[in-house]
């Protein structure tokens, strides 16, 4: 079991470094980013941010969050490439001001750490939800990556069985976030 366990979390990682390579792929060889939700975009780099600052500032091992950097670079380059595809890059400068100042806002006081990491999961859902959302009002998935889509619910279902093991006794996780979420719920 635990072979499976290492597979899942070193699989996770490798698929998390390449989560939104299809997706950016998707939107260059379109030259367009319809399809693509900004709100949604924004949403999920929000929620890896707070992800990121929460293990850091608690120092988790590195292995815990490894991929949360990844994923936010990919973001943010996929967020240059939706504005560049509409028209004004300029225009993305204020998000990553408000990213870089969330990085400091957040650990001003340890509570509103706290409290954005409990809204997490509600900021992934709301994430999610919005691009859906998108996707049925235009009824055009554009440059949307369904590998992209694929490859999240598998780093979903590893981390998710992962954190399941990890419950019953088994010393071993791929994601501290997930196992502190759960905490939070039983206090």
């Amino acid at each position: 079991m635990e072979t499976l366990l290492w597979l899942c979390n070193w699989s996770t990682l490798v698929v998390c470094a390449a989560l939104k390579l299809p997706q950016i792929s998707a939107v260059l060889g379109a030259r367009s980013s319809r399809g693509i939700s900004l709100p949604s975009l924004l949403l999920e780099l929000a929620g890896f941010l707070v992800f990121l600052r929460y293990q850091c500032y608690y120092e988790y091992p590195l292995l815990t969050y490894l991929e949360f950097p990844i994923l936010i670079a990919q973001d943010l380059i996929l967020l240059l490439c939706v504005f560049h595809f509409n028209g004004d890059v300029r225009r993305a400068v204020p998000y990553i001001i408000i990213c870089v100042s969330a990085w400091f806002i957040l650990t001003l006081q340890q509570w509103i750490l706290d409290l954005a990491m409990n809204l997490c999961t509600f900021i992934s859902a709301a994430s999610k939800f919005a691009q859906l959302q998108y996707l049925w009002k235009s009824r055009d998935s554009g440059a949307m990556s369904a590998l992209t889509w694929t490859l999240a619910s598998y780093t979903c279902a590893a981390v998710e069985f992962s954190w399941s093991h990890s419950v019953f006794g088994l010393n071993f996780r791929i994601s501290a976030v997930h196992l502190d979420s759960c905490r939070n719920y039983l206090k």
